[in-house]
C-alpha cells in the first residue's frame, strides 16, 4: 500500500441535459482535475435513442446527450453512481447507453445495470496502490425505478413511509416515520460486507433526502447511513434532495447527508425550490430569492473532499461552490460569498441536530467534531 496523500473528490446530482453541457462544469473542472479519485452521482442517463418508459416524481426526463458524457471524463471523473429515481426514465436503452457509454471513457459505474446483479456490482478502481470501492443504492421514488433478476434499473434499499396520527385532528397533518424494509437493508449490509475484504477505502452512495428542506432528516436518512458504516463502509454520501445538508460523524466515520446538485443545467429550477421552504425557523435564508447578502440555498453546493494516508481517510471536508445565473457552477474561496456559503452550511448542519463543526483552511472548509479536532 502506498504511503502517498490521495485526493478523493465527490459531488451530489449531475444533470446533463443541454447539448452543450461542457459548459456547464467548466469553471469547476480545473478543480475537479485535482483528485485523483472523482466520483458523482449520475442524475439523468445519456441516450439518444431510449423511449419514455417511465415518467419519475418532477416530471420526465429526457435523457441526456451521450457526447456529455466526454465533458465527465475531461474534468475528471473516474467514478460515476448511478442509482437514483430517474434511471428507468428512458427505459432499457437509456441504462445501456450510460452504462456501456462511461464505460468506454474509462469511467467505473455503479448502482445501475441490466439486471439486480449488475445493479449491485462494485465499482472498484486503484491508485498509487490504495484500492477504491463504490456501492450505489437508490431509497426514492417508485418500484418502476428498481432493478429486477429480468428488468434493467437500480440497486436499491426500500424505504416504507408510515404516517401515524396525531392526536384528535382527523385530516391533519401527521407524524412521519420512515425506515427501510429488512430485506434490502440485509442485501445492501452483505454487499458492504463483501466488498470489505476487496478495497481499503469503501464508500457507500445513497439516493436520498427530503427534497427542499436542508435542515431536515427523514428517520431512514441515519438508519440506512449508519448500517452502511456498522457493515464496514468508511465513508456515505447522499444525494436526490436537491439542495444541501449537514455533515455528520458516526464511529469515527463520516456521513454527507446531501451533496444538493452539483451541475444542474435545466433552464428553471423546481417549483419547491422558487417558494420559502417551509418549517424551518430559518426558513428565509433558504427561499429561492435574491435577497441582499443572500443566495438562493438551491444554489449553494459542494465538492466533498478527502484525504486517503495510507489506505485510510485521514482528513474530511469540502470546497464551497455555487450555481451562478448562467447555471454554471463556480468554485468559491474565502471571501464574502464564501462566507455566507460557510455560515449557511453551520446553519443547516446545527439545525439537523448533527455534530459537525467547520473551520476554513484556506480556500477549503474541514469538517470536525470537538473530540477529533
Amino acid at each position: 500500500m502506498a504511503g502517498k496523500s490521495i485526493t478523493m473528490l465527490a459531488v451530489g446530482d449531475l444533470v446533463l441535459e443541454d447539448e452543450h453541457g461542457e459548459r456547464f462544469i467548466s469553471l469547476a473542472a480545473p478543480t475537479l482535475k485535482t483528485g485523483d479519485v472523482v466520483v458523482g452521482q449520475g442524475e439523468i442517463v445519456f441516450t439518444s435513442r431510449g423511449v419514455q418508459t417511465y415518467v419519475e416524481m418532477g416530471g420526465p426526463s429526457p435523457g441526456c446527450p451521450p457526447s456529455n458524457m466526454n465533458a465527465l471524463a475531461s474534468s475528471g471523473f473516474n467514478v460515476i453512481t448511478l442509482a437514483g429515481n430517474h434511471i428507468w426514465d428512458m427505459g432499457v436503452h437509456g441504462i445501456e447507453d450510460t452504462v456501456t457509454g462511461l464505460k468506454k471513457l474509462g469511467i467505473a459505474v455503479t448502482g445501475g445495470g441490466m439486471n439486480i446483479d449488475e445493479a449491485r456490482k462494485p465499482a472498484i478502481i486503484e491508485h498509487e496502490g490504495t484500492r477504491f470501492g463504490f456501492l450505489s443504492y437508490n431509497c426514492v421514488g417508485t418500484m418502476g425505478q428498481w432493478a429486477t433478476k429480468l428488468k434493467p434499473g437500480c440497486a436499491y434499499v426500500h424505504i416504507i413511509s408510515h404516517y401515524e396520527m396525531n392526536g384528535a385532528n382527523p385530516g391533519g397533518p401527521p407524524d412521519v416515520y420512515t425506515f427501510a424494509e429488512p430485506h434490502s437493508l440485509e442485501a445492501m449490509e452483505d454487499d458492504v460486507k463483501k466488498l470489505r475484504s476487496q478495497c481499503d477505502v469503501l464508500v457507500v452512495a445513497f439516493h436520498k433526502g427530503v427534497l427542499g428542506f436542508p435542515d431536515k432528516l427523514a428517520m431512514y436518512d441515519r438508519q440506512v447511513s449508519r448500517a452502511a458504516i456498522d457493515a464496514g463502509a468508511d465513508l456515505v454520501l447522499g444525494h436526490h434532495a436537491h439542495i444541501l445538508k449537514g455533515i455528520e460523524e458516526y464511529k469515527g466515520k463520516f456521513i454527507f447527508h446531501g451533496l444538493g446538485h452539483f451541475i444542474f443545467d435545466v433552464a428553471t429550477l423546481p417549483q419547491e425550490f422558487r417558494s420559502p421552504l417551509g418549517v424551518s425557523p430559518g426558513a428565509p435564508l433558504f427561499a429561492e430569492r435574491f435577497n441582499p447578502g443572500i443566495e438562493p440555498a438551491s444554489r449553494w453546493t459542494i465538492i466533498a473532499k478527502c484525504i486517503v494516508d495510507y489506505g485510510k481517510i485521514s482528513r474530511v471536508g469540502y470546497i464551497p461552490c455555487w450555481i451562478n445565473e448562467e447555471r454554471q457552477t463556480e468554485v468559491l474561496k474565502h471571501d464574502k460569498k464564501g462566507q455566507e456559503m460557510f455560515d449557511f452550511m453551520g446553519t443547516i448542519t446545527k439545525g439537523a441536530g448533527l455534530n459537525i463543526r467547520y473551520a476554513w483552511e484556506g480556500d477549503e472548509v474541514t469538517a470536525f467534531t470537538a473530540e477529533n479536532k
